[in-house]
């Protein structure tokens, strides 16, 4: 079958019914990919340097008889993976979507091998870096979003995973991110994705709800999503979408503080002591030296609420004066950390109402 270059919007809408193959390098597929992508690399780290090497400093026929050299014996492997991946798509049409980082030698001889073989190939045209470009610009669009806010331990994350349940739209940051935001966020969440990784995830939940089979930005209701400073752990949030964020309607889940401050202990107070002292020196600066010293002292001594109560109240304050600098004014709903299902049929309820 005849070689299918297909631009970014065709490209994507076809990522949803049939498989992406990225043929670059494991490196290069590691550092970030297009979400839900299998890596299919023409050449291993050491090979695609070696061949990029030859053809900066020899030919360009140099480096393509090197790369023959690599691509030749492998080109049964690469049909059988092929085929394997394909098992978990309901599709019998054999269209299978291919890319490199600019669509060119890579992608093409992978697409020659695949479409002779007799599958229906996509290569997109641009590849990857076509694929980068496309999703920053998306994230600037004019997203329509319900922001949840509330002081540290109000139980937001859990309420929008009741909104989840209720099949609306809803798109969770932190677990994007794999940090709940905080200097004790990162704990047993694992890794963070790279910089651009996270953007690409971001871009990947926010397009479920706001583009058309074609590619059209159509949003018709707005996406729930908790709110965020910029920086998340060791990620931010693209500029202009943040910026987005802080001028969307915002619902605050006011929550006693006792009720958060037991919430915050259930959840992060068996966390290992060397983890949360760490934790605690590095917001010493903001903390303050008494107050440090105080919540240090009180963890070592085993008192976890009297350290959790001067940590959530400095959290508190925080919030507060990122709250007054907002202009927006925010609907303020009553809750309980143990009734999220309640309270997000108060949002809802807040929503039709407002």
């Amino acid at each position: 079958m005849p070689l299918q270059k297909t631009e970014i919007h065709s490209f994507l809408s076809l990522a949803k019914h049939y498989p992406v193959f990225d043929v670059r390098s494991p490196a290069e597929f590691a550092h970030a990919h297009i979400p839900g992508a299998h890596s299919l690399p023409i050449f291993n780290d050491n090979e695609r340097k070696e061949i990029g090497t030859s053809y900066k400093q020899v030919s360009r026929e140099d480096a393509i008889k090197k790369g023959l050299r690599y691509f030749g014996p492998n080109m049964e492997d690469f049909v059988t993976k092929v085929e394997q991946a394909m098992r978990n798509y309901a599709s019998d049409d054999k269209k299978v979507l291919v890319h490199c980082w600019r669509g060119g030698m890579r992608s093409g001889a992978m697409a020659w091998l695949l479409g002779f073989y007799g599958f229906d190939v996509h290569v997109l045209d641009g590849g990857y870096k076509a694929y980068r470009n496309h999703i920053l610009t998306q994230l600037e669009l004019p997203f329509r979003l319900n922001i949840i806010g509330g002081y540290t331990g109000s139980g937001k994350t859990e309420v929008l995973h009741q909104l989840q349940k209720r099949k609306i739209a809803v798109v969770d940051i932190e677990a994007i991110a794999n940090h709940k935001g905080s200097a004790f966020g990162g704990f047993g969440q694992g890794a963070q994705p790279s910089q651009e990784q996270f953007e690409n995830n971001l871009h990947h939940a926010l397009t479920a709800f706001y583009f058309t089979e074609n590619g059209v930005f159509n949003q018709a209701e707005p996406i729930w999503v908790e709110n965020e400073s910029q920086r998340i752990g060791a990620l931010n949030l693209p500029n202009s979408f943040y910026q987005t964020m802080q001028h969307q309607p915002a619902y605050v889940i006011d929550v006693p503080f006792e009720e958060r401050l037991e919430y915050i202990v259930k959840h992060y107070g068996t966390i290992e002591k060397e983890k949360l002292v760490n934790a605690i020196i590095r917001i010493q600066k903001k903390l303050g030296g008494l107050d440090t010293k105080n919540a240090v002292n009180f963890l070592l001594e085993n008192n976890v609420h009297e350290c959790f109560r001067i940590l959530l109240s400095y959290y508190d304050k925080r919030y507060k004066e990122s709250s007054e600098k907002n202009e927006r004014k925010p609907v303020t709903v009553s809750a309980s950390v143990t009734s999220a299902e309640q309270t997000a049929g108060f949002l809802l309820n807040q929503h039709t109402t407002h």
